[in-house]
């Protein structure tokens, strides 16, 4: 268990960083936009899209973390190791399922 947590420090902040650059990013563009007097309309649509896309971000994640707990869960009543190829293919397969889950209620949704 430790090496799995050992093996997930370096996606977590890698992670961190990326999400670190998108705020920054997104808030020299808002701030940008308000240099340049932007129409009140087009800030207005900006920050509904926003405020979406956090909306959607929040389900996609949830469900990826769900059944990535729910893969922590089968790896630990299979009696599953760190060192058993299918612990980390039990986790990576939960992802894959959460991604594809969302997306696909994403497309019915739209």
């Amino acid at each position: 268990m430790v090496d799995i947590i050992a093996l997930f420090i370096p996606i977590v902040f890698a992670v961190c960083v990326v999400l670190a650059i998108r705020v920054v990013v997104e808030a020299r563009l808002r701030r940008r936009l308000a240099e340049t007097h932007a129409s009140e309309d087009l800030i207005r649509t900006l920050l509904l899209a926003d405020q979406e896309n956090r909306r959607q971000a929040s389900l996609k994640w949830g469900m990826v973390l769900v059944l990535t707990g729910m893969a922590f869960g089968i790896i630990d009543i299979a009696g599953l190791t760190h060192e058993d190829a299918a612990s980390y293919g039990v986790i990576f397969a939960a992802i894959g399922l959460g991604m594809i889950g969302y997306h696909l209620l994403q497309r019915d949704r739209g």
